[in-house]
């Protein structure tokens, strides 16, 4: 019943993780908010990557430009909240419209280093723009929790509630697009784009609207992030496009049901690395440079052992299973002659 109606499954998820929030200390429910911001930005990436076949390296940059463009609008406006993950996600598109449109004519190593050169050259320019906030950055101010929700509803559940019920409508809306004549026309042009071309898909369109859609939700991430840290260029580092792109290898490039796996894992890293450092009694070099450090290590055994994730492995080891048991259970035709008789009978 619930994969009929998955929009059931996504409310009794989400109420699921509300009533828990209820539960939580302070921490766990950042490190949640947390997990929500990475379930978008991934479900992003694999969007690009695992559906249209365009790979990556930057979209922390586009994060940026929406997080910049969320708090922007809210310190010179006071927009609205909503109103500021709105304009986060259509300026992110704009982005990734712009460079989409560069992608729709570049593949493999090209697509990969200009947008590495994306996520390297932005956080230079933005500490080059006073208006921009310089290294600082600015605060992106929310507000506080309506005090309908009463006195013992901290910030941070405020941060929670905000990026899971955002998390929820998008990863909703995107597996709706992934299901469409949208998501076909996408795996087609990552299957063969020649093939696609002659079945009537225009290719470098379908491209640039990948693009551009996977901007649009990684700006949104971006926006959240901003919430629970700063908008400055320490936020989006290059270690942040790296650790992305592991997390859509981990989750499973192909398919968004591992996204949860890959959120869970890339916040899990960092307090992994600090309880190994306290444990080892390792220098703050080496506290600062573990989270990379296993973030590669997972990338490669992720390749290595896993290459199309978890659940995409259980799906392929359910479907052998299921195909050798029908085997098994296929009926074995009998012949027996006898002169010129025939009998025939089936087991």
């Amino acid at each position: 019943m619930l994969k009929k109606h998955p929009l059931i499954t996504f409310i009794i998820f989400g109420f699921i993780l509300f009533l828990i929030s209820n539960r939580l200390d302070e921490l766990a429910v950042y490190q949640g908010a947390t997990v929500a911001i990475y379930v978008i930005a991934i479900a992003s990436l694999i969007l690009l990557t695992g559906y249209s076949g365009q790979i990556s390296l930057g979209h922390g940059a586009l994060m940026a430009i929406g997080g910049y463009a969320a708090v922007l609008v809210r310190i010179n406006f006071n927009a609205p909240v909503w109103l500021t993950f709105v304009v986060a996600v259509l300026a992110a598109a704009v982005g990734g419209a712009l460079l989409g449109l560069a992608a729709a004519r570049l593949s493999g190593p090209y697509l990969a280093g200009t947008t590495l050169a994306l996520a390297i050259g932005l956080p230079s320019i933005a500490n080059e723009f006073s208006f921009l906030g310089g290294e600082q950055g600015f605060i992106f101010d929310v507000g506080f929790p309506p005090a309908s929700l009463g006195e013992d509803f901290t910030q941070y559940k405020w941060y929670f509630w905000i990026s899971w019920s955002a998390a929820l409508i998008a990863t909703y809306w995107l597996r709706h697009v992934l299901n469409s004549r949208y998501g076909r026309s996408w795996r087609a042009v990552r299957s063969n784009d020649v093939a696609a071309e002659l079945a009537g898909i225009h290719v470098g369109r379908n491209k640039v609207l990948a693009f551009t859609i996977s901007a649009g939700l990684a700006g949104l991430a971006g926006a959240l992030l901003g919430m629970i840290l700063l908008v400055s260029p320490g936020a989006f580092p290059l270690a942040l496009s790296f650790s992305l792109a592991t997390g859509a290898v981990l989750a499973g490039v192909t398919t968004l049901g591992g996204v949860m796996i890959g959120a869970v894992t890339l916040v899990a890293i960092p307090e992994i690395a600090l309880a190994i450092a306290d444990r080892y009694g390792g220098s703050e070099t080496i506290t600062l440079n573990l989270p990379g450090l296993l973030v590669s290590g997972l990338l490669i055994l992720t390749v290595l052992l896993v290459p199309n994730g978890p659940v995409e492995q259980m799906h392929a080891r359910r479907a052998k299973h299921a195909k050798s048991g029908k085997a098994s259970h296929s009926p074995v035709e009998l012949t027996l002659r006898v002169g010129s008789k025939t009998w025939s009978t089936k087991k």
